[in-house]
């Protein structure tokens, strides 16, 4: 079993706490803390704007994350080609400090697409891939078919691997026999869930834990009650433009200070549904112009808010005392 050691490293300014799992004769790479979901700029052309990319990268850069993740579903990674999918990644890991992790997201609808992708973003500079459950014949995905799955990619990959589950997306989710199976593979050493389900969090972290399994939420909106029964992260769509509360929440959580946890994860419920589910990734882009970052256009067909939708978006961050 893994056993958590904290240490301390002092990062552009900052104490970055920071987590080591180790057992035995060799180490897991730990996944504990937040990670911003990064979102990929476009300019008015439709073009990937590397520039903006890497300006936006110094500065998360400056906030005491664990590291970002690119290409998670905030990335528009399906909107891109294979070759801007690991370019994005090389300018990142590039522009990245090197004590920050880099997870990426490498997941394909093939498991040979997925296998090849994975290679290349870990020749790029991956620290992890983040491996979203195939879903176009949803049909046929069941547990037997995800554990063939991951098994095959996990075997391949040069870098450890990372579930994915966002049933928001993919109109399924990865099931917990599924996960618990996987768990005990090597190479597959957590799961990011965005099921909104704190109730299986616990499960999965219940079924897991003796094979040192780490769990990440998939949203601020239930980052405290995550915590509490014993994930040790999140990758949250929020952390794009309110990182350093994010941060103090999980500082808050660790240190068992509940009361002042819970008020301050009461002030990102709304504006974290504002970004997710009510006006997903345009109205994310938009609030990072408001916090000195560069959102800029998505990609079509997405299209961006209407002038009503902007002002609701602005009242959710407003009322809440972030704007």
């Amino acid at each position: 079993m893994f056993v958590r050691k904290p240490f301390l490293w002092k990062c552009l300014g900052g104490w970055v706490f920071a987590r080591s799992l180790s057992g035995g004769s060799g180490s897991r790479l730990d996944l504990a803390g937040i990670y911003p979901p990064i979102t990929t700029p476009f300019n008015q052309r439709g073009e990937v704007d590397y520039q903006q990319l890497e300006n936006n990268v110094h500065k998360w850069s400056k906030i005491p994350f664990r590291g970002l993740v690119v290409q998670g579903s905030n990335g528009e990674f399906v909107y891109l080609s294979s070759e801007e999918r690991i370019e994005i990644v090389r300018r990142v890991r590039q522009a990245l400090p090197r004590e920050m992790l880099l997870m990426t997201g490498s997941g394909c609808e093939s498991t040979e697409a997925t296998v090849t992708m994975t290679q290349r973003m870990a020749d790029a500079g991956a620290s992890a891939v983040m491996v979203i459950t195939p879903y176009y014949y949803r049909g046929r995905m069941d547990s037997s078919a995800f554990i063939h799955h991951y098994t095959q990619v996990a075997d391949s990959s040069p870098v450890p691997v990372v579930l994915y589950s966002v049933p928001g997306n993919t109109a399924l989710e990865l099931p917990v026999d599924a996960i618990v199976t996987l768990s005990h593979h090597p190479n597959i050493i957590g799961l990011k869930d965005s099921g909104n389900d704190v109730t299986r969090i616990a499960l999965i972290v219940h079924r897991t834990r003796k094979q040192g399994f780490q769990v990440l939420a998939g949203s601020a909106g239930y980052l405290l009650p995550s915590y509490s029964v014993g994930a040790v992260g999140g990758v949250c769509a929020l952390a794009n433009v309110l990182g350093e509360p994010l941060c103090k929440l999980e500082k808050l959580c660790l240190a068992g200070q509940w009361v002042d946890a819970r008020e301050l994860q009461y002030r990102l419920v709304e504006p974290n549904a504002a970004i997710t589910r009510k006006f997903g990734i345009a109205g994310l882009k938009e609030a990072m112009e408001w916090f000195g970052y560069h959102g800029g256009p998505c990609r079509a067909p997405l299209l961006p808010l209407t002038e009503a939708e902007r002002k609701e978006l602005c009242d959710d961050f407003t009322s809440n005392g972030w704007l």
